[in-house]
């Protein structure tokens, strides 16, 4: 079956779910399968609707099929000496482009160059009714329903399905090192924090609890200016570390405890909440493994102006995403009537009444 004909199939399946009001369950790769709640309904598969429709490394486009895997996507990438700048984790072999959108993950270096929804130029959707509507386009200029593109980014799937996704790519730096220094969590937030306004060529900066690293990239004469002027000391293997905080490996992530995601200002003070913590994005995006009841935990975050994600290993179904004030829930309703008006897509993957 070629492309076209499994495009063709989906919608199909869609068409026929909308006429009888059947829940999908989207299924790409599975390597996101754990994130969100558990989706209701039959599901549909988009990992067969693969491959790279068009990329013209001089214009850093690239358009893609959903179910293209990020190995296949990077790999041409590399080729051409570019990256997708979201540096986004994969959390397995079988991750997907369409998946990774939905999810709307990005990596270590998301504060610095950009989250995954900066990049989205454009994509083709097929909505709840069956139809199949184009947004946005290959350049940044080109505006018309722009909007609408990011608004895929990070739905979960609940809005309908990409069939086809347009980024902007960035060359890779010429040179990147990592400076790793020994400090306390006040030393490396307050660093981390003051590094976000400084004219350093910084694109990643993490704490695990003793060290903090600090990744600058650009040209090699940059970094090499750049080295003089932040602490520490050159690490060894910093590629391997990078690669390990993205795809959650390192040792803290496989730690005891209900893992949450934590997002506040990067120069939040350390918050008072037991468990083991881990801080990315410069200090924005924090990792707490904790045993202390979700409640008591977002309550805490939220007098400090953040909001709270179960990430893993927690039971509490329709508990996992920060819940929303009454009036915020009602334009995601309206929004979720207007893309998928019986509710077939992901049905309760982020929230009951959605």
């Amino acid at each position: 079956m070629d492309e076209q004909d499994i495009g063709t199939a989906l919608q199909r399946q869609v068409l026929d779910a909308f006429q009888h009001e059947t829940p999908l369950n989207i299924v790409g790769g599975g390597s996101k399968s754990f994130l969100g709640n558990a989706s209701q309904g039959q599901t549909i598969d988009v990992g067969k609707h693969r491959g790279i429709v068009e990329y013209d490394p001089r214009e850093l486009v690239l358009t893609a099929r959903n179910g293209s895997t990020l190995q296949e996507i990077e790999t041409a990438l590399s080729k051409a000496g570019q990256m997708l700048a979201f540096e986004p984790p994969h959390f397995g072999d079988n991750a997907t482009l369409g998946g990774t959108i939905a999810c709307g993950l990005s990596g270590p270096r998301r504060p610095y160059c950009g989250a995954a929804r900066d990049f989205v130029l454009g994509c083709k959707l097929l909505n709840g009714r069956g139809e199949i509507l184009s947004f946005g386009g290959q350049v940044m200029k080109n505006v018309a329903g722009y909007d609408v593109s990011r608004l895929m980014t990070g739905a979960y799937g609940t809005l309908g399905i990409m069939l086809e996704i347009s980024l902007k790519v960035l060359p890779r730096p010429a040179a990147t090192v990592t400076m790793m220094r020994e400090c306390d969590p006040a030393e490396a937030i307050a660093s981390m924090s003051d590094l976000l306004g400084r004219p350093y060529p910084v694109d990643g900066a993490c704490y695990d609890g003793e060290h903090c690293y600090v990744r600058i990239s650009g040209s090699a004469q940059v970094v090499k200016e750049a080295r003089t002027k932040i602490p520490g000391e050159v690490m060894a293997y910093a590629e391997a570390f990078w690669y390990a905080l993205r795809e959650h490996e390192l040792p803290f992530f496989s730690g005891q405890g209900v893992l949450y995601r934590i997002m506040v200002k990067p120069a939040t003070p350390h918050l008072p909440i037991a468990g083991s913590w881990l801080l990315d994005w410069g200090g924005a995006q924090r990792w707490l493994r904790s045993d202390e009841d979700v409640a008591a935990i977002r309550h805490r975050v939220e007098l400090a102006g953040g909001h709270v994600t179960i990430f893993r290993g927690a039971d509490h179904p329709n508990k996992i995403f920060q819940p929303l004030p009454e009036t915020l829930m009602t334009i995601h309703q309206r929004l979720k009537a207007s893309f998928d008006p019986k509710n077939i897509f992901n049905r309760g993957r982020m929230y009951p009444d959605l």
